[in-house]
């Protein structure tokens, strides 16, 4: 049916190195009975899987060949992506039972960066995400339980899609930590990550964490708020730090304000996953073949494994009330914020430098990504930049469990707003897709147009953004528009009026369009004190929508403010006049 070529140790370093069991004939899913001329969501794309991921026929070594074992079906991942059209490479190299986050500890060599092959690829999912950046394959799978689906996306700039934990199922997985653990996908657009993720979720009995996991459909508003960690160690490279300098100063271009949100919560709950009870999870992943093989696994690999027998049972339910005390400490962060921003990876480390110290180095390549699966949220590492060093800087969105596709609208919009070709090819992105599954903005909601008090930063915008409104867009009326300020109104508040054609005073005015949701149109109606009323204004583009307009006879005698351009203009006049001296 299908060749394969075994990798070996002496490939160490070299691109050879990124597989384990390379295929000399893709493995496809057999389409009989299919109709004529049927195409499949993934039709035409090759992947490859981490060697911790069974197919059916072809051992699974988790790098460790004493482990080698011959499953006798696919995980349940690899049967739905070739079900769905995609074609199968092979397997590719990881650190040893996905136990590290830099790619250089396994028997089967070490994986280099696909932009410089001093530096490491990032692991455990070290040879997917090499593969991918590579342009050897269309999109690989690896697995994430405290970064592994992220930090190599980071460092080979590609695309690292973290699904909300039991969205995918880990059925035919060998575990790292099996309740924290996830299926990962890399790629080198978000746009194909999310068909992937499409086409490979749904509930699986098999798995005992699967769940039937509702999506959220809204996309994040046009002006988002999005968390910056309150202290940020790039352990002294000022080149990632500059560089997510600049991803905050993107993030702000589109739309985004910084909220500072305290980073010691979710420090405490990253280091719980290596420094507590919790760790007792990787041990009993791979007790039976440890207790009885243990020499046959690589250092440090055997010493973190190992180190889980020592913990008694009392241990591990304190470990995890803490861990739930934190999550809930944590929790009202996100009524603050839209998303949470980080560094994918806080640095770049040579294979020499891991060598040296591969505990402490490895360790800070998690800094940013180890609370994830814990806290239960999902997550998107993206590609960032290029430094001045030649190598990639990424930075992950982090969202709420179920959040997933939310993020990969905001991802992809900034993944193409960074200019940056496709993994190490030099290829251009190609145009950014609608994210399936994903309702378009303002569905649900009625879009109303403010031009005064209700206005961003204005005394009465609390009253939309308090019953779920977001804006839309800033933009103004057509040139058919006078504005007036209306006496004697708490807080002061403008008259909008239409005025006929050849109205040689009329000109448009600055508004805003905000997506009220059509469950609240009432109670905010019923604000609304007269002159005032809800009408259709004309917009600058010749559409029409629902906005405030004001009763003809409340602007006799009112103050012509239309030479200002918008209501807010007009204040900020006000608050600038020099008064006269009356003496």
């Amino acid at each position: 049916m299908f060749g394969c070529l075994m990798m070996v140790h002496e490939e160490n370093g070299s691109p050879a190195a990124a597989w384990i069991t390379r295929f000399a004939q893709p493995m496809a899913h057999a389409r009989a009975g299919e109709a004529p001329g049927s195409v499949l969501p993934l039709d035409g794309l090759r992947f490859a899987v981490k060697d911790n991921i069974d197919v059916a026929g072809v051992p699974t070594t988790a790098a460790c060949p004493a482990f080698d074992r011959l499953p006798p079906v696919h995980a349940a991942v690899v049967q739905r992506l070739l079900e769905a059209g995609a074609s199968l490479a092979g397997k590719t190299n990881l650190d040893q039972f996905a136990c590290g986050l830099n790619g250089t500890r396994s028997p089967y060599g070490e994986v280099p960066n696909a932009f410089d092959a001093r530096y490491v690829s990032g692991g455990s999912s070290s040879g997917s995400a090499y593969v991918v950046a590579a342009g050897e394959v269309d999109f690989a799978l690896g697995t994430d339980t405290a970064g592994s689906g992220r930090v190599p996306a980071g460092l080979n700039n590609i695309v690292g899609l973290k699904p909300s934990r039991g969205l995918l199922s880990t059925f035919g997985v060998v575990p790292a930590a099996q309740s924290a653990d996830c299926v990962s996908i890399f790629a080198r657009t978000v746009a194909t990550g999310v068909d992937v993720l499409l086409a490979c979720a749904g509930y699986d009995a098999r798995d005992p964490y699967s769940r039937d996991l509702p999506l959220r459909r809204e996309p994040l508003p046009a002006h988002f708020r999005f968390g910056v960690p309150d202290r940020l160690s790039f352990f002294g490279d000022t080149a990632a730090e500059e560089a997510f300098n600049d991803a905050t100063a993107r993030l702000l271009a589109m739309g985004g304000s910084p909220v500072s949100i305290p980073y010691a919560p979710l420090a405490e709950a990253a280091a719980l996953l290596y420094e507590s009870a919790l760790v007792a999870e990787r041990y009993a992943a791979v007790r039976e073949f440890f207790d009885a093989h243990g020499d046959e696994v690589i250092e440090p690999v055997r010493g973190i494994l190992a180190s889980g027998r020592s913990y008694a049972a009392a241990d591990v339910f304190e470990a995890q009330t803490r861990l739930r005390a934190i999550a809930q400490q944590v929790e009202p962060m996100w009524r603050g914020i839209d998303v949470l921003l980080v560094p994918t990876a806080p640095t770049h480390y040579t294979r020499e430098q891991m060598r040296a110290d591969p505990v402490v180095l490895n360790r800070n390549l998690g800094a940013y990504t180890n609370f994830v699966n814990l806290l239960d949220y999902a997550a998107l590492s993206v590609p960032s930049s290029l430094r001045a060093d030649g190598l990639p800087f990424g930075i992950t969105l982090i969202g709420p469990c179920g959040s997933d596709l939310a993020l990969a609208d905001l991802g992809q919009r900034y993944h193409h707003a960074t200019g940056l070709a496709q993994g190490a090819l030099g290829l251009p992105l190609p145009a950014p897709r609608a994210i399936p599954g994903l309702a378009a903005p303002g569905a649900g909601t009625l879009p109303i147009a403010v031009v005064g008090a209700h206005l961003s930063g204005m005394p009465l915008n609390g009253q939309l953004t308090e019953r779920g409104a977001t804006l839309l867009r800033t933009t103004t009326t057509s040139a058919a528009y006078r504005l007036y300020a209306l006496p004697g109104t708490v807080p002061p508040k403008p008259g909008l009026q239409r005025v006929a054609q050849g109205d040689e005073d009329a000109l448009a005015i600055a508004l805003e369009v905000w997506a009220l949701p059509l469950a609240q149109v009432g109670s905010f109606l019923a604000l609304i004190p007269p002159p005032l009323g809800l009408g259709s204004v004309e917009l600058a583009d010749g559409s029409w929508v629902k906005g405030f307009i004001c009763e003809g006879h409340a602007l006799v005698g009112a103050q012509d403010v239309t030479r200002y351009g918008g209501w807010r203009a007009y204040v900020a006049s006000r608050a600038t006049r020099v008064p006269t001296d009356s003496n």
